[in-house]
C-alpha cells in the first residue's frame, strides 16, 4: 500500500489545536472522515506531541 498525499492527509488535519498528540490527530482526523489509509498512516507517527503542521508532514513524509 502506498503512503498517502501529505497533502491529502493534512486536509483531515484543518482545524486541529497545536500542540497535539499522535492520538489527538488520529482522532482529530477520523472526526473529518479520513480515509483508513491516512488514519492508518497517522497511526504510524512516533507518538509525541507535533508542535504545527509543519512537524507532523515531515514525520509523515518519513513513514
Amino acid at each position: 500500500m502506498s503512503a498517502p498525499n501529505p497533502i491529502q492527509m493534512q486536509k483531515f488535519l484543518s482545524g486541529v489545536d497545536y500542540p497535539c498528540t499522535r492520538d489527538g490527530l488520529v482522532d482529530h482526523a477520523q472526526s473529518q472522515g479520513a480515509p483508513d489509509d491516512v488514519l492508518d498512516h497517522l497511526r504510524q507517527l512516533p507518538d509525541r506531541e507535533y508542535d504545527g503542521p509543519n512537524a507532523v508532514s515531515a514525520e509523515f513524509s518519513k513513514t
